[in-house]
């Protein structure tokens, strides 16, 4: 188990993260609208996978349960892009 000093880590890590996704929209004369949603995407991508390894533990499990969690990821993924694909 995570030691709280760890924890305490993530989270100013997740908070320099969403202070970062402020950033990139409050700046438009340094960042264009596209990278602005590209780099909100990654770090959506990086605060994702900090809370899932370390709040909700996935990082102590087996790897089966990891790899079921990411297949299920991957499968949600695929389910939205079939849906944005039908609507157009």
């Amino acid at each position: 188990m995570a030691s709280l000093r760890t924890y305490g880590l993530i989270y100013v890590a997740l908070l320099l993260l969403a202070t970062g996704k402020f950033v990139f929209f409050h700046f438009p004369e340094i960042f264009t609208y596209q990278m602005a949603v590209g780099g909100t995407m990654i770090l959506a991508v990086i605060k994702v996978s900090l809370i899932a390894g370390y709040f909700q533990h996935l990082r102590e499990e087996p790897r089966s349960i990891t790899y079921l969690m990411l297949v299920a990821v991957f499968m949600v993924f695929l389910l939205t892009l079939a849906a944005g694909y039908s609507i157009q």
